[in-house]
């Protein structure tokens, strides 16, 4: 993808299935990190950038150290605050070996947990945006 369009309502066209349990202002973009799916991978599970349902996927970050409250600035237009942690998703079981998606549940590995954040400031984000902690 060139470019991502990110709105209040989320990554535009971009639709989620189960809107009980995915979307709305607190939830508008899902993140995860790009390192941590490396080290997923280095441990023989198949999961690759987007696979777990992650709008963004974000690297150069302490992903441990991130936590709801923060705010990140994502390129020169974007900003978003992590509302919370993900809860792992069956759906997403298939990616990992043993077919446990709580390998990345914040509950059972912390630091590991996928982020629901919401748009603080719509714009485009573009593959190498530098990313930001602002809080």
């Amino acid at each position: 993808m060139l470019e991502a369009v990110i709105t209040k309502a989320g990554v535009e066209g971009d639709r989620q299935r189960n809107l009980k349990l995915h979307g709305g202002p607190n939830r508008a973009v899902c993140l995860y990190s790009q390192d941590l799916i490396e080290r997923l991978q280095d441990e023989g599970h198949s999961i690759e950038a987007g696979s777990s349902g992650e709008n963004l996927t974000l690297a150069g970050l302490e992903w441990e150290k991130l936590q709801p409250g923060d705010r990140l600035q994502i390129g020169p237009e974007v900003q978003i605050e992590i509302m919370s942690y993900t809860i792992p998703c069956e759906q997403n079981a298939r990616w990992f070996r043993d077919r446990d998606s709580k390998r990345v549940s914040q509950k059972m590995n912390p630091g590991w947990s996928r982020f629901y954040a919401k748009v603080l400031r719509e714009g485009v984000v573009r593959p190498g945006d530098a990313v930001e902690v602002m809080s």
